[in-house]
């Protein structure tokens, strides 16, 4: 096989793993729908919240449960928060 046959194939596995990342992320065997599951970041844009360090302090006392957050060390260890609004006041 060629490299020019090789390259639509190449594509096309560009492609499929790009939408699979938007659609959601396999961890552990479990899977976060990237709708439901976003970035702090993301969140803090979603949600209209000044900085990243509000959602974090919330995560370590407990405001944002355990089960909503998850690290994933493969990539980074980014961090992943179920895209609900949570109270920190």
């Amino acid at each position: 096989m060629t490299t020019k046959t090789k390259l639509p194939e190449l594509h096309k596995l560009l492609t499929d793993s790009e939408q699979a990342l938007r659609d959601y992320i396999t961890y552990k065997g479990q899977q976060y729908p990237m709708n439901e599951w976003v970035t702090i970041t993301e969140y803090c844009n979603r949600f209209g919240i000044a900085n990243t360090q509000t959602v974090t302090n919330w995560i370590q006392r407990g405001i944002v449960p355990k089960e909503n957050v998850v690290t994933i060390e493969e990539y980074n260890n980014i961090r992943l928060i179920k895209a609900i609004p949570y109270n920190g006041a």
